[in-house]
């Protein structure tokens, strides 16, 4: 027994498994670092949400232009092969973006990742089940309803029983962004096969960039350049949005969509310690137990890589979650 154990986990495979989950876990802990940035650079520069997600968008897409550009006759083609279907991922990825940082200025860091990160993983792992008509694993079952636990905690924990309008109207923005976030990857996985991951998350980046450029215009996009705010606009761009993409697309080579968008749930673990670390937002008993059942549901993936995570590979959507629509990958290879 114990012999078969231990050659499971130094097994190839499954160490394979547990480094795709620590790449994948490593991109929802920089993605959860976004929100706090939204609020400290909005503190010191004024500028508003859209304003931010336009730079932080731009930033992304010019770091990706770059590390692309040997390859750039290939992006130019795969737009001209599907361009209805590369602008609705550039403009999906703006209108989360969009309206996950008004909800990050309007209720706070916490509550908008929790709900907008909470309702897509929800929605998008019955949507694989229902496609797939396959029960997932006890383990994923297992974690699926630990994270989900954990978000209702948090989620329960971050709001004011006193809330403003202000404050409901940031809920309701996060709940759009997640419906946006869950609705824009199911519907666009067919139009996009065959584009390399790369390809498309550097063409909508730059798309989504342009799309946002008019209404954050209106907001206004001028401020007066400090080193922190413009340190974390890059660091936004360059580190929270391409490299992190890079570090999900490589780490989907082993894992499913459905651990994927579990092990992704770190991000609004990840924002709510910062928020509280840096931004002083409250901590209560129920944030605490709600991040411990997350930490608990990672760890059981983690546990069971070597059982539950060789599945197929899944296309991200705009973003940064799983396409779990079903289908042929977008990609004849695995990601990365």
């Amino acid at each position: 027994m114990f012999t078969s154990y231990f050659s499971s986990v130094f097994s190839s495979a499954s160490a394979g498994a547990r480094l795709s989950l620590l790449q994948v876990s490593a991109a929802g802990i920089l993605w959860g670092t976004a929100g706090v940035v939204v609020q400290v650079v909005a503190g010191h520069t004024g500028l508003g949400a859209l304003a931010i997600g336009f730079y932080r968008l731009a930033v992304a897409a010019i770091v990706l232009l770059v590390i692309t550009f040997p390859a750039r006759r290939r992006i130019r083609a795969a737009f001209r092969a599907a361009p209805a279907a590369v602008i609705a991922a550039g403009v999906a990825l703006a209108t989360y973006q969009g309206l996950y940082f008004v909800a990050v200025r309007l209720s706070g860091v916490s509550i908008a990742t929790v709900v907008s990160l909470g309702i897509a993983p929800v929605l998008l792992s019955a949507w694989e089940a229902w496609r797939a008509r396959q029960r997932p694993g006890t383990a994923t079952l297992a974690a699926s309803a630990a994270a989900i636990g954990g978000l209702v905690l948090i989620g329960g924990a971050t709001a004011d029983s006193g809330a403003t309008a202000t404050a409901g109207l940031g809920l309701l923005a996060a709940i759009g962004s997640g419906i946006v976030y869950a609705a824009s990857t199911a519907i666009s996985r067919h139009t996009t096969q065959g584009m390399e991951p790369l390809t498309l998350t550097t063409l909508s980046c730059a798309i989504g960039a342009i799309s946002i450029l008019p209404i954050a215009a209106v907001e206004g996009l001028a401020f007066t350049p400090q080193a922190i705010p413009v340190a974390l606009l890059v660091y936004a761009g360059a580190v929270t949005t391409a490299v992190a993409y890079a570090l999900f697309y490589t780490g989907l080579r082993r894992i499913s969509g459905s651990v994927a968008v579990v092990v992704t749930l770190l991000e609004p673990l990840t924002a709510a310690l910062l928020a509280v670390l840096l931004i002083d937002e409250p901590l209560g008993p129920a944030t605490i137990v709600g991040g411990l059942l997350l930490l608990g549901a990672v760890a059981t993936l983690y546990l069971d890589a070597g059982d539950d995570t060789g599945t197929a590979p899944v296309v991200t959507g705009p973003a940064g979650t799983p396409d779990l629509s079903g289908g042929t990958p977008a990609t004849a290879p695995a990601q990365g």
